[in-house]
């Protein structure tokens, strides 16, 4: 049974002074406000107004009962508005899937960490193919393209790639000048853990690629070690940009070959769609979008 609707024309009826502007308020006609309102004073045995041809007025007991009435609909508000609030906050569990390229994200992941500190990441570093409903992701992010019509995707942006090796490799071993020049070199691969396949180099000249497949000395399923190698003076390693920016700026790791890289890889956040999407989700997607590939926020 509906009883706050004659509640709620009753009020308006009383704020407005006027059936039909009651009726305009909530979307019904005037003999409509009427007719709930003659029930609820039949309900409450009591009359609530005078009426007459032109206007109507509250009564004593009218009165009295729209302050009370009006109380309540106060506190109805305040419900509302308090649980909108209490929704609008970035909060709980977040389980996340990154690449394992990801852990090289760590400074941007902690910073999110320390501006949300009620969001609990729950991180998975994988580069398989994940089901993100069945295994209960809130955000997957992965490099390159992923379609996928069931899920929402949004672009985290672009990255370029570097070939980077410590100073005293390249004193010792001397700096390539084109890329042929890395026969010569120790090169530190990446083999895609979802393939078992070596990340390539790619290098353009004069708009064409080279086909171009330098000796791997090494070859690591993830890229951290390799680059942790690479500051220990053991060979060069081609990484994303963003993977060695505080290498770079320190000066432990330095770029070589740059005019013949134009390779730009991509990054992409991809959700559950949501009529209306969860405040913690939005922040981190927000977040990542904001500093992953820019510099770290302080």
């Amino acid at each position: 049974m509906d009883r706050l609707g004659p509640l709620n024309a009753f009020v308006q009826a009383a704020e407005y002074r006027s059936f039909t502007a009651a009726g305009r308020e909530l979307g019904i006609s005037a003999s409509g406000i009427g007719k709930a309102i003659s029930r609820l004073e039949e309900r409450l045995k009591v009359q609530l107004f005078h009426r007459n041809t032109r206007n109507i007025s509250l009564t004593p007991a009218g009165e009295q009962f729209l302050k009370r009435c009006q109380k309540i609909f106060e506190e109805i508000n305040a419900a509302e508005l308090e649980i909108a609030e209490s929704t609008n906050e970035a909060k709980g569990k977040l389980r996340v899937s990154l690449p394992l390229i990801g852990m090289l994200m760590i400074p941007t992941l902690a910073a999110f960490a320390t501006a949300f500190p009620d969001v609990e990441l729950d991180m998975d570093f994988s580069d398989r193919l994940v089901d993100v409903v069945e295994e209960g992701f809130d955000v997957v992010i992965r490099t390159g393209k992923v379609n996928d019509s069931t899920l929402m995707m949004r672009k985290l942006g672009t990255y370029s790639y570097v070939v980077v090796g410590s100073p005293a490799y390249l004193e010792t071993h001397g700096v390539p000048e084109r890329p042929e020049d890395l026969a010569q070199h120790s090169c530190l691969y990446h083999r895609w853990a979802s393939t078992g396949k070596l990340e390539r180099w790619e290098f353009t000249e004069g708009g064409q690629a080279l086909d171009l497949a330098p000796r791997e000395a090494m070859v690591a399923s993830t890229m951290e070690p390799l680059i942790n190698l690479a500051e220990r003076h053991i060979g060069l390693v081609y990484t994303p940009t963003f993977s060695v920016r505080s290498q770079l700026h320190n000066g432990t790791l330095q770029s070589v070959l740059d005019p013949y890289i134009k390779s730009i890889g991509t990054l992409q956040a991809l959700f559950p769609p949501s009529r209306h999407q969860s405040p913690k989700v939005r922040a981190f997607v927000d977040f990542m979008a904001q500093y992953l590939l820019t510099e770290r926020p302080r």
